[in-house]
């Protein structure tokens, strides 16, 4: 293949663009915020779930609640209606009376265990209640935190997109001046090692760092000056200027 020295040349800009281009994508990729939101948002989802199984026990605590409160109201009303009929002397017979006081011990146990049962269940309802509260305090606090960093994340792909484009602006403008064959040759190798020409310098390769061996060094001084030369170790097209080293 054959092209104008000019054109060759115009290679190297290509690639530092190129270059330029790939390090604005690798940076988009491995912005310390995409990390930290990957990690917020799986936070963010488990305390989610903790908020919706913590809400759930305090809302069974609160039916617990209101139904030993119930069984509580309950004996209470007997344990009144009983104390009434003993103290109104309504029960002569000294079987039915004796019978009737111990019904009312016996309520007034029922009663007191109740009451401690209820007591128990107001404890752990507040502490569910707490949890609840704990658990949407922290995810208003990730929830923050998550979106600074989206902020933060979304400033720094702009600052990235806006000088991609500039780069890939300038690199329209080098392609254009470039022959198919040649940019078509360059794309292939940059596909394949992700550099598709380097400069050729004081006899090294800088695209491989490798340096050329004296038959390779003697092929290219013998080539025309418009011959498109290859690095035999890395096959990348390789950039005569005059700091070559022929």
């Amino acid at each position: 293949m054959k092209a104008a020295p000019e054109a060759q040349k115009r290679l190297l800009d290509l690639a530092e663009l190129d270059t330029g281009l790939d390090r604005l994508r690798h940076r988009r990729r491995s912005l310390p915020e995409l990390a930290e939101i990957d990690e917020l948002s799986k936070r963010l989802a488990q305390v989610s779930t903790q908020i919706i199984a913590a809400e759930t026990e305090a809302g069974d605590l609160a039916r617990d609640q209101a139904k030993a409160e119930s069984d509580v109201d309950a004996v209470r009303v007997r344990v009144e209606r009983d104390t009434k009929r003993l103290d109104s002397g309504q029960v002569s017979s000294p079987k039915d009376l004796a019978s009737l006081q111990s019904e009312i011990v016996s309520l007034r146990r029922r009663q007191s265990d109740l009451e401690e049962i209820v007591l128990e269940i107001m404890e752990r309802r507040e502490a569910a209640d707490a949890r609840v509260a704990a658990l949407k305090a922290e995810r208003e606090e990730v929830t923050g935190t998550l979106r600074a960093a989206e902020d933060r994340r979304d400033a720094a792909f702009a600052e990235i997109d806006k000088e991609a484009g500039e780069l890939t602006s300038g690199r329209s403008v080098i392609t254009a001046d470039v022959p198919a064959d040649l940019l078509g040759l360059y794309e292939k190798m940059r596909e394949q090692s992700g550099i598709g020409a380097a400069m050729l310098h004081g006899g090294r390769c800088l695209g491989c760092r490798t340096t050329l061996s004296i038959a390779d060094l003697n092929r290219i001084r013998a080539a025309a000056h418009d011959e498109v030369v290859r690095c035999e170790e890395c096959r990348r097209i390789l950039v005569r200027t005059g700091e070559s080293g022929l």
